[in-house]
């Protein structure tokens, strides 16, 4: 039996690596004649790379998914700049080059290197996979609809000449063909509406053009219409395989966040009672955001569970930490009026709070990962949007699907640019009512049904099992 080795190559940070891992372990469970072997690239500042990959070493699938950790680069380019996570990828190119050509070297005659599996900012590593002769396949661990755009705006500029980066400024709308209505400009990615960073980013929509095949973090009935666009836009073969979770255990405890006590204290909490704030592995807000949030908090009366972060220093992009003392920022005596009522910690075991029963609605910076987590658990949420493409993601939440209200979709704060104005307590309120309210409702219920959806889409016969599937055979077809 030949046995078929696969080279992941995922791009630096947890969002792209967890749900990459995720695939990677789909694939060994289906089929015994494939083995994986991760490349990992170590941003300086990225600390949790180290427990999440020990974590996996105890569970069934090691034996045939192996880690190999690149040396640290230390990168001098400037992190804030655009073009960062381009010039890193490419300082590591030489590294994942000799790993990979050791892998070949060990591989006997009965296993072969059968292909790259690159995310979706690791396209230049093509070239790489061409030199020994294998297939490359991009990893997407975001949406159909993100993947359709960064193909249309592609073509945009390469074919219609069209300066994309000047959207910047547009107060229009864009007509995108993996969206059913007008894109507003403003919510378009930051990477977009930068001059030093679009053309690396379009880049990689040229280059995933020459791909073996896409695979997504998505299913069919949570994105048919952009799914189906998504040939029209000239993508090889798509593979929607998701929901990808990391359903199975947490990355980390921190004792100071709160620990096993968060789970006792919502245990204490009544069904579908408790609002959630939560904004991802590197959201964070100012002081004065922060008094706000709190402010709407406490004049809701609403049980919250709040996940508050300390911001990178300035200038600085790193991932945001826990508070020693979160009072520093809270306004005075908060903790003490809300004790009754609310919780506020540091990291969140997301996955574990989402499924609690005593969680009725979600306030959420819309990653592409914790928006699969929460409609997997059927909780509604309220898009708060960051960083990355989390804009985008908030527009198809609230106006294509109708599964998600919204704080402010235009809202941004990353290292590349960031929203001026402050979002006051009385909005912030009258969302956290409005999503509460809604428990029991019609959107309610229409997330609970895509709950439902996302489950039947992985068993034996579901439309993200039967993309696997077929995903499978093409890469033993396409094998030298």
């Amino acid at each position: 039996m030949t046995h078929a080795e696969l080279i992941f190559v995922p791009s630096p940070g947890m969002g792209h690596l967890i749900p990459m891992v995720g695939m990677a372990k789909l694939l060994v469970d289906r089929d015994p004649r494939l083995s994986v072997t991760v490349l990992i690239m170590r941003l300086l500042f990225d600390f949790d790379v180290d427990s999440y990959t020990n974590s996996l070493a105890t569970t069934g699938a090691a034996a045939r998914i192996r880690f190999v950790h690149l040396p640290r680069e230390n990168a001098n380019t400037v992190i804030s700049s655009g073009n960062f996570r381009t010039h890193f990828i490419e300082s590591n190119m030489p590294l994942v080059k000799q790993a990979v050509a050791k892998i070949a070297d060990s591989a006997g005659s009965t296993r072969r290197l059968a292909g790259f599996v690159l995310d979706m900012f690791c396209t230049t590593m093509l070239d790489l996979a061409d030199e020994f002769g294998v297939p490359s396949y991009i990893f997407f661990p975001s949406s159909a609809a993100f993947l359709g755009m960064m193909l249309h705006l592609q073509s945009l500029q390469d074919e219609h000449n069209v300066d994309v980066a000047e959207f910047k400024d547009a107060a229009g709308e864009l007509d995108i063909p993996s969206f059913m209505n007008p894109l507003p400009a403003k919510v378009l990615p930051s990477v977009v509406l930068m001059k030093e960073a679009i053309g690396p980013f379009l880049e990689h929509a040229r280059r995933m053009r020459a791909a073996a095949g896409i695979v997504v973090n998505t299913f069919d009935e949570l994105e048919p219409h952009a799914i189906r666009s998504l040939a029209g836009l000239g993508a090889p073969v798509v593979y929607p395989v998701g929901p990808i979770l990391n359903l199975k255990g947490e990355i980390k405890k921190k004792a100071n966040s709160g620990g096993d006590d968060i789970m006792e204290w919502l245990d204490g909490q009544s069904p579908s009672s408790v609002v959630f704030l939560c904004f991802g592995s590197m959201g964070s807000f100012g002081e004065d955001q922060v008094k706000e949030m709190a402010c709407a908090l406490e004049r809701s009366g609403q049980p919250f569970l709040w996940s508050l972060r300390r911001p990178s220093p300035k200038g600085k992009v790193e991932i945001p930490r826990d508070y020693m003392d979160p009072a520093e920022v809270l306004p005075r005596g908060f903790l003490d009026r809300t004790a009754g009522f609310g919780k506020v910690i540091g990291w969140a075991p997301q996955i574990a709070v989402l499924g609690h029963p005593a969680i009725g609605g979600y306030v959420s910076g819309c990653g592409w990962n914790s928006t699969l987590e929460s409609i997997w658990f059927g909780v509604a949420m309220a898009t708060w949007p960051l960083y990355s493409e989390q804009q985008l993601n908030s527009f198809e939440l609230v106006v294509e699907l109708g599964l998600a209200t919204e704080v402010r979709m235009d809202y941004r704060r990353d290292f590349k640019m960031e929203t001026n104005a402050v979002v006051m307590a009385d909005e912030i309120e009258g969302v956290i009512r409005k999503l509460m309210r809604e428990v029991g409702g019609e959107r309610w219920r229409k997330v609970k049904e895509m709950s439902e959806k996302s489950r039947k889409a992985l068993v034996e016969g579901g439309p993200s099992y039967l993309s696997l599937s077929r995903f499978i055979e093409d890469i033993f077809n396409n094998m030298p």
